[in-house]
């Protein structure tokens, strides 16, 4: 197949799926191997992102998604009677924040940073597709352990989670120290 062919199908097969499709199943579909898919789909995710189009392609991870451009949001939600999302809370964003910076994490490390029972913020995030169960530890009691989701991915606009910011306690430290006259090498000595 030519590559206009294959970039033609992998368009077609991210369209019918809906939801984030993996570039190994894209590449099943292609007959080629992965890394050709996802060279595929970022050469046509760039094609659509760059153009002056109400639809883009969104690389989540390993998978691919086309949606709709932010900026015509206002006019789909009027079309298809949509209300806004609610923002999230303080107590949401902190425990979406923990999870997603040590993920994958027990509800008892959530409430253990922040000093609060979170279950029902927990329980929300889980609802809003933010946040979902990742399996159990191997611990008394075989506690939840709970990550982030591709949806998260998508409504925070970021591929990955390396992309999320560096967190500010390191900088704090590290001005704290620099203040006190120790550097970075002294606390490793100690």
């Amino acid at each position: 197949m030519d590559r206009r062919k294959l970039k033609s199908t992998a368009e077609a097969v991210i369209f019918a799926c809906g939801t984030p499709v993996e570039a190994a199943r894209i590449a099943e579909g292609l007959g080629v191997t992965e890394e050709e898919a996802a060279d595929i789909c970022e050469e046509l995710m760039h094609e659509y992102n760059d153009a002056d189009r109400g639809i883009r392609i969104v690389r989540l991870n390993k998978s691919y998604q086309m949606c709709t451009c932010e900026e015509y949001a206002e006019a789909i939600r009027t079309v298809m009677d949509l209300r806004r999302n609610t923002p999230l809370s303080q107590a949401a964003a902190e425990v979406l924040a923990v999870i997603a910076y040590n993920q994958p994490v027990t509800k008892a490390f959530v409430e253990q940073v922040r000093g609060v029972d979170c279950s029902g913020v927990i329980s929300g995030l889980v609802s809003r597709q933010l946040i979902e169960e990742k399996g159990r530890l191997e611990l008394p009691g075989k506690p939840l352990v709970y990550g982030t989701t591709e949806h998260f991915l998508r409504c925070f606009n970021i591929s990955s989670l390396e992309e999320l910011p560096p967190l500010p306690e390191d900088e704090e430290e590290n001005s704290a120290n620099e203040k006190n006259g120790e550097s970075p090498e002294q606390d490793d000595l100690l």
